[in-house]
């Protein structure tokens, strides 16, 4: 049971985290958009879900995207490229969803679009994700190593090792 808590703590963790990327950078390209188009009308706040809501559900799905597809491994085992791709996969899913349930027949240009933002932001928040948390593993280890520092040498062993023989 434990287990499964954690998988899902890990999950949603995953999602709020993409959600918090994919909102910064739909931020920006709004900021964008506005400054290139002044006289668009101000809806700058209905932005924020329109990007944070995929960006959850892609977290979450390419969360159980990778648990399935790669079951036991550890992050150290995955390559970025792979761990890209799984990314992809989560944001095409999230992609075609919402196509499909925002847009229903809207042109191919929009599909796409919607579609290939998800899908590249997908792979994105991955890499940035593996990249994360392969930082924080070294900062454990570089941790752990300092506690083996304190340790030291014997006498004996200081001998042997400048080859004295003890």
């Amino acid at each position: 049971m434990k287990k499964w808590l954690r998988r899902i703590r890990g999950a949603i963790g995953m999602g709020l985290t993409w959600a918090a990327g994919w909102t910064l950078v739909g931020m920006l390209g709004v900021v964008v958009i506005y400054t290139l188009f002044p006289n668009l009308p101000d809806v700058f706040d209905v932005w924020i879900p329109v990007f944070a809501y995929p960006g959850f559900l892609a977290g979450v799905g390419f969360s159980v995207v990778l648990r399935i597809a790669e079951g036991r491994r550890r992050f150290d085992e995955l390559s970025l490229p792979r761990f890209a791709a799984w990314g992809a996969v989560g944001g095409l899913l999230v992609g075609a969803f919402v196509t499909a349930l925002l847009f229903g027949k809207a042109p191919n240009a929009a599909l796409a679009a919607v579609m290939g933002t998800s899908t590249l932001l997908g792979a994105v928040s991955a890499s940035g994700s593996l990249a994360l948390a392969r930082k924080e593993e070294d900062r454990e280890l570089l941790d752990a190593s300092a506690d083996v520092a304190e340790v030291g040498l014997t006498e004996g062993e200081e001998g042997e090792l400048l080859g004295g023989g003890g």
